[in-house]
């Protein structure tokens, strides 16, 4: 039982990494919910997968984005409270994701499987593009959005700043790039 486990996690890491090959072309965009003023993730505790191969396949029917607290400011989380960053090697209205391959292993894409994301909290604007094997990614305000591996639990932010290219996004949709005034 181990050895068929194993192989499929295997088959599924080379499947993420496969997938990022291809480009697609469009931003659909989607109409956001009204924010509300003050959200936060408070209460936003569920259960956090425990390894990289079981986020690359986090998707739901419809997907919530809401506002988290950091040791950055004010973050965009999933509904879970999972950290969601922009990749500044994207470009913003391309309607593709410049992260490919087993770059999708390290950064798997935030999903949907219902046609629009909604969001408390969130300002930016929200929409979907196509990945290279079919499944709608999230993105916010053209841009796409994607956990980290390694962020294993809500509140984990362990993917800002990684290489100088990967970092959190706030309400309204900018990269989180300085860390705020001390006192936070």
């Amino acid at each position: 039982m181990k050895q068929h486990l194993g192989a499929g996690l295997a088959i599924l890491a080379l499947a993420a990494a496969l997938t990022g090959c291809g480009s697609n072309a469009g931003t659909t965009p989607s109409a956001t919910a009204p924010a509300t003023t003050g959200a936060s993730s408070s209460g936003a505790a569920s259960t956090a997968p425990s390894s990289g191969s079981a986020q690359s396949s986090k998707a739901s029917a419809a997907v919530e984005l809401k506002t988290g607290s950091s040791p950055e400011g004010s973050i965009v989380v999933d509904a879970k409270g999972m950290s969601l960053y922009f990749f500044t090697k994207d470009t913003k209205d391309s309607g593709s994701s410049a992260c490919t391959g087993s770059c999708l292993v390290q950064w798997p894409p935030l999903t949907t499987t219902s046609g629009a994301p909604t969001a408390e909290g969130v300002t930016g604007k929200l929409g979907t593009i196509t990945t290279p094997d079919g499944k709608k990614q999230v993105t916010l305000n053209g841009m796409p959005l994607y956990y980290f591996a390694k962020d294993t639990k809500p509140g984990d932010v362990l993917g800002q700043g990684v290489g100088g290219v990967w970092y959190l996004s706030d309400p309204s949709g900018a990269m989180v790039k300085a860390a705020p005034a001390q006192g936070y």
